[in-house]
């Protein structure tokens, strides 16, 4: 069972719902339409070696989740998932009866406090760290093991690569050999000094993630001694990946919507901060999922077009969080879903399915 076997299938489709920004009613016109749903494993594949959870496309646009992972999910009171078993009407595309016997009141718990809130701290850090790949890009020429060696010549140091240039030395035709108790320095060794032997140059290549040693003759005398700083090195790497991974996967309206408001943070993330938060408040003081957004609309859509600083919105958040915590200790959901009673339920939903092998009789639109 793969995702062109679930999609638009009404033989196994339980649920399909536009979701996201759409559902929320924070959309705008560049808001992609995604759509989730649930389907079900036909009983010979249910029974067979190969339980096949989820399916998607390749842009996970449109996902679709089997009916035993979205029950279990369910129990652990996933925000995506709770989302979409109250989707509102205006977005459902299809919905079998079956569905009716899920009853969501019973899967709310005190569990949402760390899902639906703990998943909003998450996105306050996520939003600054946008701020760093955008004011301090990475150059697309990366940089080699020498950019990070220094010639060191009586109490001050020179980048190696410059120290070479005016020998008009070739880093090929050099060699390093450790020293001992000293730890990323080495003494650098010159062919033309040498009587014999081949040295094996400071590094092998642009893709190299450390300094090359050669064998030295005994009695050679060094041009000198260079440190590798390593760890810098080390951490260039990750970066500069890290970077232009950015590049290539970023939302371009996103990235120049952070560029026009100005206040260096991801907006849309810092939106669906305080979108969580207030579904969080809701779980526990109304005992229900509230995915449209209404009272606070204006406020998240201030939020997305960068009405307020970074800092700001933090402090708003964490007396939110603080206020939430407060909510969660007195409020009477129950601490956690029942899973014998979910498990129960999940079981009486496939027997209703297998029973009613034609379920065109299910659907409606």
């Amino acid at each position: 069972m793969n995702f062109e076997a679930v999609h638009n299938n009404k033989e196994v489709m339980l649920l399909q719902a536009i979701s996201g920004s759409r559902a929320y009613g924070l959309h705008t016109p560049q808001s992609d339409t995604d759509i989730r749903g649930v389907f079900y494993l036909p009983k010979h594949d249910f029974y067979g070696l190969h339980y096949v959870p989820q399916v998607s496309n390749e842009s996970n646009d449109l996902a679709y989740y089997e009916l035993g992972r979205f029950i279990e999910l369910l129990v652990k009171n996933n925000p995506n998932i709770l989302e979409l078993l109250n989707t509102p009407t205006d977005c459902l595309l299809y919905r079998n009866p079956v569905m009716d016997m899920i009853k969501p009141e019973i899967f709310l718990s005190k569990l949402c406090l760390d899902t639906f809130a703990g998943y909003a701290q998450t996105q306050v850090k996520k939003a600054s760290g946008l701020n760093k790949k955008i004011f301090n890009p990475v150059a697309t020429e990366r940089k080699t093991v020498i950019d990070f060696c220094y010639f060191i010549s009586g109490n001050s140091s020179l980048p190696l690569q410059a120290w070479l240039d005016g020998k008009g030395y070739r880093q090929e035709d050099c060699g390093l050999v450790n020293i001992a108790h000293a730890k990323d320095i080495y003494a650098l060794y010159h062919q033309s000094k040498l009587k014999e032997g081949s040295l094996m140059g400071i590094y092998s290549g642009e893709a190299a993630n450390d300094v090359r040693l050669s064998p030295v003759e005994k009695g050679a005398v060094p041009e000198g001694i260079i440190s590798f700083n390593k760890n810098g090195y080390s951490i260039y790497c990750k970066d500069y990946r890290e970077y232009h991974q950015w590049v290539e996967k970023r939302n371009d309206v996103r990235y120049n919507n952070t560029l026009e408001h100005g206040k260096n943070y991801d907006a849309k993330n810092m939106m669906h901060t305080f979108r969580l938060l207030g579904m969080a408040e809701e779980i526990a003081l109304e005992h229900k999922v509230n995915v449209r957004r209404v009272h606070d609309k204006v406020f998240l859509f201030k939020v997305r077009s960068g009405e307020y600083t970074y800092n700001e919105l933090v402090n708003m958040a964490s007396d939110k969080i603080t206020h939430i915590q407060e909510i969660y200790a007195k409020s009477t959901l129950c601490s956690q879903p029942d899973e014998a009673a979910a498990s129960n339920l999940l079981a009486e939903m496939r027997e209703r399915l297998y029973k009613n092998k034609t379920n065109k009789l299910y659907w409606r639109v």
